[in-house]
Parts: structure tokens; C-alpha cells; sequence
């Protein structure tokens, strides 16, 4: 044999060898994430074919099988004339999926929301689709789920809200309510007009947003070591407006009155003839001259004289 001859049968057995090596090898199981199986998903050594389609892939989340005799009718209308089998009677295909239920719709709508500033710090929200949502399969290509629109009117209690699922195709309609409440301070107890307000004497409950903003929240802690306006029933919902700081000085209390000028400091006994409290202003009777004068109360049971300097027997 001449040496062109040998070289030429070593390239045939090469070009023989690599075709054999370079079939297609079936794949026991098969995960896609798109709507088609390839060439290159079901076979290893695709070869040129491989992002060829050769099968619709199942819905997502789901596993279908393809039987042997489907896949060779399969591969041969595409070109695919023979390929190594392993052994396989079949192929599972599996197509990966998300879940999108109804838990994610709601954090949807109420981050949109939140972003609209109808939801702000302290306010408890229960959103209620109309209907039962059953868990959705979605492909996992792109976001499972997106806010198209949300139609909602602050106050109000109605939404229709339009969601899009991950393949841009699906369109999604609900409707529901929302219900938005604040916890605001109530009485505890009956309390008589006067009752220094102590923490055990408030209790905080649900009050719907509207109604909230109508009587004006009023922080707790505004209200402990307030006195009550009036005579107040349990239950009843407390507004800045219903307690004011409470009196050092009530009519008719006997008092000292203090006068202060630099070192010197001049106290007389005194009766109250109007209530205030701790740094209001009063009258009183001072009751070594029997004269009215104007003070400020300073601490239960003392006042201050202001103003002018005046002699002991003036104040």
C-alpha cells in the first residue's frame, strides 16, 4: 500500500471514529425551564441541531414521560437518524416551575400601598381577595408575578387589582377589601372627672383609619398623668381634648404664697379662689390682708406671686 493510501485509510478510520463518538446520547431525565425541549435538553453531543426544538415541554411544575418509540420518530423528522440510547425506554421531562399564591398577591398589593403612603407605621391592614385563590404554577423565566394596575380609593373599602404572570401572557383579575385600622387608647374603667390617668387605666383597640384621623391620635403617653375633663364611661375612646395636666391648686385649698425677690424669700398663708394648674396662673385670697392677687401655681398646695415688688403686708 503506498503511503498516500495509508494516510488516506488513517483519515477514514479518524473521520469514522469521531462520527461515533459524536452521536447523540439520550438523557435519562430532562429539566427544561422554557416552553420546548431541545436537541441539546434531551441528547448529549447534540451537535449542530442542539438548540433545535423537538418536543413541547410540559406545564410548569409538572413531569411528563416520552417513551422511546416517540423520541426516534421525533429526532428523525428534525435529522436525527440515529442516537445512543443507554438502555432508555423512556425520558422524564421535567419543566421547573415557581408557585405564586395568594400570600404574594397580597404582598403586591400592599407594597404598592405602602409606596402610595395609604399605609403608614402603625396601621394594621387585612386585605381579603373575593374568591379563593388557588396555588398557580408559573414558568421560571422572569418574575413569577407582577402588580399591573391596583384601582383603590383612599378610605374606601373596595380594590380590583390586575396581576401578569411570568410568561407576559396570563392575566390575572381579582377583587377584594381592605380594611385598615389603628390602635388607639380607651378607657379601661368608669373614671371620675379629675382621675389622674394612670397606665393600667388605658387599654388600646382597633379604631377603623377614617375614624382615627377624625378624633386625632393621641399617643399614650400623652395621656398618662393627665387628669379627665369630665366624669368618663369604659369603653370610651380618649382624645387629647378629653384631659388636661392636672391641678396642683383646687378652689378653695389653702395655699402658701411665695414671693421671691434676690436672696429674699417672703411666704404667707393663702385660699385658692380658682383651680390651676402646675405653672397656670390663679387667683388668691391672702389671708393676712384679705386681698385677691394673681399667682402662678408651682407645686400642689404653693404659688408664686409675679410681677412688681410689693411689700408683705400687700401681697
Amino acid at each position: 500500500m503506498s503511503h498516500f493510501s495509508k494516510l488516506a485509510l488513517v483519515s477514514m478510520l479518524s473521520l469514522t471514529a469521531a462520527t461515533v463518538e459524536a452521536a447523540p446520547a439520550l438523557r435519562g431525565d430532562v429539566t427544561v425551564t422554557t416552553q420546548v425541549v431541545t436537541v441539546a435538553d434531551m441528547f448529549d453531543d447534540a451537535g449542530p441541531l442542539a438548540e433545535t426544538a423537538i418536543f413541547s415541554a410540559p406545564a410548569p411544575g409538572t413531569t411528563g414521560k416520552v417513551d422511546i418509540a416517540a423520541i426516534r420518530s421525533a429526532a428523525a423528522r428534525i435529522g436525527i437518524t440515529s442516537f445512543e440510547a443507554n438502555g432508555l425506554s423512556a425520558v422524564n421531562v421535567t419543566r421547573a416551575g415557581m408557585i405564586v399564591d395568594e400570600a404574594q398577591l397580597k404582598d403586591l398589593v400592599m407594597a404598592d400601598l405602602s409606596a402610595r403612603g395609604l399605609v403608614g407605621p402603625g396601621v394594621n391592614t387585612t386585605l381579603q381577595f373575593s374568591r379563593f385563590i388557588d396555588p398557580i404554577q408559573v414558568s421560571t423565566s422572569g418574575v413569577a408575578v407582577r402588580l399591573d394596575s391596583l384601582r383603590y380609593t383612599a378610605g374606601g373599602r373596595d380594590f380590583s387589582a390586575r396581576f401578569i404572570l411570568a410568561d407576559n401572557k396570563t392575566v390575572l383579575d381579582l377583587g377584594g377589601t381592605i380594611d385598615m385600622t389603628v390602635e388607639m387608647p380607651h378607657l379601661a374603667a368608669n373614671l371620675a372627672a379629675g382621675t389622674i390617668l394612670l397606665p393600667e387605666h388605658l387599654v388600646m383597640r382597633p379604631v377603623p383609619a377614617g375614624q382615627a384621623n377624625a378624633y386625632a391620635f393621641a399617643p399614650i403617653e400623652q395621656l398618662v398623668g393627665m387628669a379627665l375633663n369630665r366624669q368618663s364611661r369604659e369603653g370610651m375612646l380618649l382624645r387629647l381634648s378629653d384631659v388636661s395636666a392636672p391641678l396642683a391648686v383646687t378652689k378653695n385649698d389653702l395655699v402658701t404664697i411665695i414671693y421671691r425677690r434676690g436672696p429674699m424669700t417672703l411666704t404667707v398663708k393663702g385660699q385658692a379662689i380658682t383651680s390651676a394648674s402646675s405653672g397656670s396662673s390663679l387667683q388668691v385670697l391672702n389671708l393676712m390682708s384679705k386681698r385677691v392677687i394673681s399667682a402662678t401655681a408651682v407645686a400642689p398646695g404653693t404659688v408664686e406671686v409675679t410681677g412688681a415688688p410689693v411689700s408683705l403686708a400687700g401681697l
